[in-house]
């Protein structure tokens, strides 16, 4: 009798039009955002790409940020006042579900983005693309007239779509859209669009030859008590890294708002000081995404002091008013911090490197399980114990504070 009525059920499920039309409805949308996050985050690449290159041929550029910042602050002043909370504007939309996310969001992050790094801001490339995502996803919505209720799960699609062509990683996409919306409540069949977004997304960045960066872990430590507890001590130090970063630009925004309370004059006076740093010392280590400063981190020997003047420009560079997102940065503090402590705790090098890279990111996001997925997919599933670890020791250490919790703890 039971397997009677599940049949009967399963067809009136099947032979209901309306199952059928929001099927394909769904279908439709994943192929489309896929597609368009995917492109647009190859766009981007490419374009940043190209930018980084400019800058690196012609460092004259770099005496030009008090104009790009003044530039980048006028055209978000005179168009972006309603997307000028990036990221926080995503979450806060999807914990309060708002009529749409303005389509001139992902043009507008995408030319600012790129004027930033054009010029030298210290700045990193996650909340372009999330946000490019997020606001193609919402304008899918209403182009294929999808329902109002919907819309918390377009724009999960839309985060991890753009999360995962960005780095590369469509399981840490997939994760990072449930996780930084920091929602335990969710509609559990959303994962299937959400996983499936993500993906096509990435295959997408990758058909258009966009190659991303690849880092060697070298040798794992033995899994045993000491070395965990040698691990410990240096997450406590990632976790440290994180809260200095979160605290360090939520100061810097509240003070230099206090004190200049134009977005155009803050801005431009804080190019200047950026430029002026570059006048009078000549060295643009900290300035841009600093990948090859990533790099060293895993394969030579680097500065004690890259990852704490990292935390500076960063912070700052963002706290003025230019644009970009934060997670690069944090790479390059985690690794550089990871390598700077393998001097004195007898772990490898490029390992500490890895757990710092990840680690930091965790404490900084509050997002633990999509870092431990970004670092199976970024150094192997054989450093799972260790990564699963260290995450979670600086998640916890790195106080309640993110860089996506900040604003809607504030104002939500």
């Amino acid at each position: 009798m039971r397997l009677f009525l599940l049949l009967r059920q399963f067809n009136t499920i099947f032979t209901n039009h309306s199952f059928w039309r929001q099927l394909l409805l769904w279908l439709l949308f994943v192929l489309l955002i896929g597609l368009l996050a995917g492109s647009a985050s190859a766009l981007f690449l490419k374009s940043l790409e190209a930018a980084t290159s400019a800058r690196n041929n012609h460092r004259w550029l770099i005496y030009l940020l008090p104009l790009g910042g003044w530039l980048i602050a006028w055209f978000y002043g005179r168009y972006g006042r309603k997307v000028d909370q990036g990221n926080d504007l995503l979450i806060l939309t999807y914990q309060q579900p708002a009529h749409k996310i303005p389509f001139r969001m992902a043009p507008m992050v995408l030319l600012s983005t790129l004027l930033t790094h054009l010029l030298g801001g210290s700045a990193g490339r996650e909340g372009t693309a999330v946000q490019m995502g997020g606001a193609l996803a919402d304008s899918l919505r209403h182009w294929l007239k999808m329902p109002r209720i919907t819309q918390r799960v377009v724009l999960l699609c839309g985060i991890a779509a753009g999360f995962a062509s960005v780095f590369g990683t469509p399981w840490a996409g997939a994760v990072f859209a449930v996780e930084v919306v920091q929602q335990r409540t969710w509609p559990r069949w959303a994962i299937l669009p959400i996983i499936a977004s993500a993906w096509l997304a990435h295959f997408i960045c990758m058909a258009w030859n966009v190659d991303h960066a690849h880092y060697a872990l070298g040798s794992l430590p033995a899994f045993n008590a000491v070395n965990l507890g040698w691990l410990a001590l240096a997450s406590l130090g990632f976790g440290a890294a994180a809260w200095l970063f979160v605290q360090g630009g939520e100061w810097q925004s509240r003070q230099y708002t206090k004190w200049v309370p134009s977005d155009i004059l803050k801005a431009t006076l804080g190019g200047a000081v950026l430029a002026g740093f570059y006048f009078f010392t000549q060295n643009d280590r900290y300035l841009g995404l600093g990948l090859p400063v990533i790099q060293e981190a895993f394969t030579a020997q680097i500065l004690p002091y890259d990852f704490p003047l990292k935390i500076a420009f960063t912070t700052f560079t963002l706290a003025v008013g230019f644009k970009g997102g934060e997670v690069t940065p944090l790479f390059f503090i985690g690794a550089t911090l990871g390598a700077t402590l393998s001097s004195v705790l007898p772990l490898p090098s490029s390992f500490l490197a890895a757990m710092g890279f990840v680690a930091v990111f965790a404490g900084a996001t509050k997002c633990p399980w999509t870092c431990f997925f970004m670092g199976m997919e970024l150094f192997g599933w054989t450093a799972a114990p260790f990564l699963l670890f260290s995450c979670g020791i600086a998640a916890l250490v790195s106080g309640k504070a993110g860089i996506y919790t900040t604003f809607t703890e504030k104002d939500a």
